[in-house]
């Protein structure tokens, strides 16, 4: 049995998610379907996540293993792109792994972006790539308020009600926030994290940034441990999985 590792890049507009579902059009779904055509056998993709129905990536990894051995990996990538392309699904890069590697398993890190179009007019070319806000956000704070969640902590306040990890217990490493021109960028990075925590983490980070909570607010929302207490979560659209690191 051979294992192969792949580097998925997608828009996520219009997919239900990355997990296939009873009903709906998954990325998953859609890759199986076209390397198990490609390759004649049938492949089950491992992925290092589930991301949620709109939400984008730009390396999401995942793994398959195959009876056959890929021969040329360049003309695989061709190959299977020509069919993924057109639904703004590529294959970004290939390469062969030993059985122990484990895209989900395996990974020591995952880094997710959120953009936020801070202006007055929404965006055209830019529509689902980031969240629009027309209010100007106040940067410094919303610095100071994104070192409060540094570190290990209970992130109860911002993991959604269908999340199913064992525990809400999650060491966030760093957040990294900048601003070029009207584009804001928000990094997280964890080697996990729940349901919804990024798009949670950062609807709290806009409502401190608009002056509707301050410092002490937000810290007490975050340290209520209680979800109703979270402001509303991001859209999904402004959410890129950038990079997992094994």
């Amino acid at each position: 049995m051979n294992r192969y590792q792949i580097l998925i890049e997608y828009v996520g507009t219009g997919f239900i998610g990355w997990q296939i579902q009873p009903k709906g059009k998954s990325v998953q779904k859609l890759i199986q379907l076209k390397i198990s055509k490609l390759l004649k056998e049938k492949i089950k993709l491992v992925s290092a996540g589930r991301l949620d129905s709109g939400v984008h990536s730009q390396g999401l990894s995942a793994h398959f293993d195959t009876k056959n051995k890929i021969e040329n990996l360049n003309k695989f990538l061709k190959s299977i792109n020509f069919f993924l392309n057109p639904e703004l699904v590529s294959i970004i890069k290939i390469r062969k792994r030993n059985l122990a590697f484990h895209a989900r398993f395996s990974a020591k890190e995952r880094i997710y972006r959120y953009i936020i179009l801070n202006r007055i007019s929404a965006p055209s070319i830019e529509k689902n790539r980031g969240w629009h806000i027309s209010k100007k956000l106040d940067l410094k704070i919303m610095k100071k308020g994104s070192k409060k969640l540094l570190g290990k902590h209970d992130f109860s306040t911002f993991r959604a009600s269908s999340c199913n990890a064992t525990s809400p217990i999650r060491t966030i490493k760093f957040i990294k926030i900048k601003k070029v021109k009207e584009k804001i960028e928000i990094k997280f990075s964890s080697r996990s994290f729940l349901q919804h925590q990024v798009r949670s983490m950062v609807g709290c980070l806009k409502y401190l940034a608009e002056k509707k909570w301050d410092i002490k607010k937000f810290e007490n929302v975050f340290q209520s441990k209680n979800r109703k207490n979270c402001a509303p979560p991001a859209p999904a659209h402004g959410l890129y999985l950038a990079k997992v690191i094994y």
